[in-house]
């Protein structure tokens, strides 16, 4: 067992990696009165090119780590959901294009649920009639994602990024790809990926670390899994050029827009990759924030609202920009986007004042997420597939410089590497 002691943020981390391979983070918070339990596998929609453990390659139908998901819950017997909620706790599992991780959160009866979370992930039930059952579940869930005009826009998105990538691929699938979904192939996969040396299990909340971490360890003991190797992924990411300016018509009633930025090299998944994407957060908050000039500037026009957004994804095995929002004016709004992109490091905005006040501010947010244990507990899991610490974050934030925040405009702001989506209500088709 390691502890290690985070004066500054009065935090403690326990961690401990079980005889067969789980790695398990704790941070007791006496004070609090939740505790949140997350178990995760790293194992997500882009997985699906692979050697199985037999060492023979494998192909996967688009979709199988989120079926997968759903399926986990349900046994022969009972739904892993009544178990949880006959004590209380709210439970609830997510897939993303990385990731998968069922979690919960509970008052009460802490190590009755986390026996139950680690039992039924690790115990899977797949039957050609469940599967069936399933198909006509997610075919609906799929068919209702593509009326949805946010999904629309984020999907095409993507596509154009990184076409034909299985990135750009919905995490659900589609509804022919879930169709050759077997429990056969399920069973693979989960050989594959759910071994506990690829997972990690978080627990934050008024917990004795010592008595989770047994309670864990005799689960474990019980279970016929064992320490192996990690799963090798066949990465054939084979990126094409960036697809060209698209328009669409849909159910909108105001157009929507958006731009996004291809990173031209995958980020590395260590202290300076973890620097990087500081430096991107804080430059697209002095660039894009709405307490800069550009915001006010484009507002006052009327070429954005609310809605205007702007993110930066790091997923592997890509990264990637996302900067728009509903716009009564598409074309304006492009122009002052694309202008911005076009200064490259040479930004009026970037200047020694407003990146101390953007910075604060990102400090403070740092600091009020530590006191939200859910929040704490999903930073913890997804970091602990990469080289760096959540608590350690906000020292790296302190440290990012200006020149930092500058040379991420210049790697960015590549228009060769921009792609736009505009979606136009459907009457606009025929006008």
């Amino acid at each position: 067992m390691t502890t290690t002691h985070y004066a500054a943020l009065g935090e403690t981390l326990v961690q401990e990696t079980m005889d067969n391979g789980l790695r398990v983070n704790i941070v007791p918070r006496p004070a609090f009165h939740e505790t949140f339990a997350q178990l995760a596998v790293d194992y997500g929609s882009v997985d699906t090119h692979y050697r199985d453990i037999t060492g023979a390659a494998a192909s996967d139908p688009a979709g199988i780590a989120h079926f997968l998901e759903h399926k986990l819950f349900e046994k022969e017997d009972h739904d892993a959901f009544d178990l949880f909620g006959a004590t209380g706790a709210d439970a609830n599992a997510f897939t993303s294009t990385n990731r998968t991780a069922y979690l919960f959160s509970t008052p009460r009866a802490v190590k009755e649920n986390l026996a139950t979370l680690l039992d039924f992930v690790q115990s899977p039930y797949f039957s050609a009639k469940t599967v069936a059952k399933e198909k006509g579940i997610i075919g609906q869930e799929i068919q209702m994602y593509q009326d949805d005009p946010g999904w629309l826009l984020y999907n095409g998105l993507l596509n154009q990024l990184y076409p034909g990538e299985p990135i750009a691929q919905d995490v659900t699938g589609t509804l022919a790809s879930i169709a050759d979904i077997t429990p056969e192939l399920l069973y693979r996969a989960y050989d594959t990926f759910y071994q506990p040396s690829n997972c990690t299990l978080t627990v934050v909340g008024p917990v004795d670390p010592a008595e989770i971490l047994a309670l864990v360890a005799e689960n474990q003991a019980a279970k016929p899994q064992f320490a192996q190797e990690l799963p090798q992924r066949l990465d054939d990411f084979q990126v094409a050029p960036v697809a060209p300016a698209r328009t669409l018509h849909a159910a909108v009633v105001r157009p929507k827009w958006v731009l996004g930025v291809r990173g031209q090299t995958p980020l590395a998944n260590d202290l300076a990759g973890t620097r990087f994407q500081i430096a991107t957060q804080l430059l697209l908050e002095m660039l894009f924030g709405d307490s800069g000039a550009w915001f006010q500037q484009a507002y006052d026009q009327g070429l954005l609202d609310d809605s205007f957004d702007y993110d930066y994804s790091v997923q592997r095995p890509a990264n990637y920009l996302t900067i728009g929002g509903d716009t009564s004016d598409p074309a304006g709004l492009a122009q002052a986007v694309q202008a911005v992109i076009a200064a490259g490091a040479d930004q009026a905005q970037l200047t020694p004042e407003r990146f101390a006040r953007i910075k604060q501010a990102a400090i403070g947010k740092y600091a009020m997420g530590l006191n939200a244990v859910e929040s704490v507990a999903s930073q913890i899991s997804a970091q602990s597939f990469s080289q760096v610490n959540w608590f350690d974050y906000g020292q790296l934030l302190q440290d990012t410089t200006l020149a930092a925040v500058q040379a991420a405009a210049a790697r960015w702001f590549d228009p060769a590497a921009c792609t736009t989506l505009t979606v136009l209500p459907e009457e606009a088709e025929h006008a």
